[in-house]
C-alpha cells in the first residue's frame, strides 16, 4: 500500500493523536503482517470487491489503540479525516462498514493470527537486537468483564470468574505475560479465567532460550511444579522468586547475611519492574480495562495483538532511529 499524507504540515497542528497515528505508520511492519494474513483473507470472486488487507488491518489496529468498537470505528472513519488519511480512503470511496470490521476481526480470530502478529513483531525486534531472550520476567494482570446479568442469556460470561485480590473482589480474567528480563518487551501472552492461579501459567510463559526466570512472590514453588523444564548440558533454567512480604519484613538487617538478603530482594525488584510497563501500556495507553467480548478465546486474541502493538510503542524510539538510519544509508 501507498504512503498516505497524515496531513502533517504547518498550517495544521500535530496533536498528540497525530503524532502517534505517524510514528505507528513508521515502526509498524504493515508489508510483513500483510503477507500473513493475505492467504486467508477473501479473494473477491464474486460479489462486490474486498477491501485492501492492510486497509482492514490498519482499522483493526486503530481500534486497539483507540479503544473503538466496530460501529465507533464506522462513525470514526465517516467523521475524522486523519483516521481517512491513515487507512488510505479518500473522501469519494468507499468506506468499510462495522459488518466488515466484525468479519476481519473474526477472520483474525478464526485463524489465530493475533498470535501470529505478536510472533511477527517479536521476530523483528529480536532482529534489531532489541529482544535478547536470555531473561524472563513473568507477571499477571487483571482484566474486568461486566457483571451484569442484563443481556439474553440472564447471565454473566460462564468462561469468567471471581477472585479476591488484597480486601477487594473482582470478576474477569487474567492476562498472563512472559517479558524479555532486558527490554521489558513482550513475548507470550496467556489468557485464563480470574481465579486460576498464577503459578499454575509460569512455566507456559517461558519461550525455552533463557536461562533466568524472575516473578514476584506469587510464584513461589515455580521450580517444584511438573510443567518445570528439565535441565540439559547447554541450558539450566534458574528461577529468581521474591520473598514473600512476611518474611522480609522479618528480615534483621542488622546481622550481615539478613541484609545482604535484603539487598538482593531489591535487585530482583528493579529486574521485575519493567513486566508493569506493558500492563501500563494497554491500560492507560490504549485503554483496554475490560473485556470486549464474551468467552476466553476471543479476549485473549485481542490481548495478543494488544501486547505486540504495545511493545511496538514501548520500542518506537530505538525503531524510528534504526529507520531514519536504514534511509541515510540507502540515500
Amino acid at each position: 500500500m501507498q504512503q498516505f499524507d497524515l496531513g502533517l504540515n504547518l498550517s495544521i497542528k500535530k496533536t498528540r493523536k497525530r503524532e502517534f497515528l505517524e510514528q505507528m505508520q513508521q515502526v509498524v511492519p504493515w508489508r510483513d503482517l500483510v503477507a500473513l494474513i493475505a492467504p486467508y483473507a477473501p479473494e473477491g470472486r464474486t460479489g462486490r470487491p474486498p477491501f485492501p488487507v492492510e486497509m482492514l488491518l490498519r482499522i483493526h489496529f486503530m481500534q486497539q489503540w483507540f479503544t473503538l468498537s466496530d460501529p465507533a470505528m464506522e462513525e470514526a472513519l465517516h467523521d475524522m479525516p486523519l483516521f481517512r488519511d491513515f487507512v488510505g480512503l479518500s473522501w469519494d470511496s468507499a468506506t468499510p462498514d462495522e459488518t466488515t470490521i466484525l468479519r476481519f476481526r473474526h477472520l483474525l480470530e478464526t485463524h489465530k493470527l493475533a498470535e501470529q502478529i505478536l510472533k511477527t513483531i517479536t521476530y523483528l525486534l529480536e532482529s534489531k537486537k532489541l529482544l535478547l531472550r536470555t531473561g524472563t520476567i513473568v507477571d499477571a494482570t487483571l482484566i474486568a468483564a461486566p457483571t451484569s446479568t442484563k443481556n439474553s442469556t440472564k447471565s454473566r460470561d460462564p468462561e469468567m470468574h471471581q477472585t479476591k485480590k488484597g480486601n477487594q473482589w473482582y470478576f474477569g480474567m487474567k492476562a498472563n505475560i512472559g517479558v524479555d528480563a532486558d527490554s521489558g518487551l513482550v513475548h507470550t501472552v496467556r489468557g485464563t479465567a480470574a481465579n486460576v492461579s498464577d503459578v499454575v501459567e509460569a512455566n507456559s510463559l517461558l519461550h525455552g532460550q533463557e536461562v533466568d526466570g524472575y516473578g514476584d512472590a506469587s510464584y513461589q514453588g515455580v521450580d517444584k511444579r511438573p510443567d518445570m523444564p528439565a535441565p540439559t548440558l547447554e541450558h539450566e533454567l534458574r528461577w529468581h522468586i521474591a520473598m514473600k512480604r512476611s518474611k522480609r519484613k522479618a528480615l534483621d538487617l542488622q546481622q550481615p547475611i539478613p541484609a545482604l538478603r535484603e539487598q538482593l530482594e531489591k535487585v530482583k525488584s528493579k529486574i521485575r519492574a519493567k513486566v508493569e510497563h506493558p500492563f501500563r501500556v494497554i491500560k492507560r495507553q490504549f485503554g483496554h480495562v475490560k473485556v470486549r467480548c464474551r468467552g476466553l478465546r476471543k479476549n485473549t486474541q485481542q490481548l495478543h495483538t494488544l501486547f505486540a502493538l504495545a511493545n511496538l510503542w514501548m520500542a518506537r524510539a530505538c525503531l524510528l532511529k534504526n529507520s531514519q538510519s536504514e534511509r541515510v544509508m540507502t540515500v
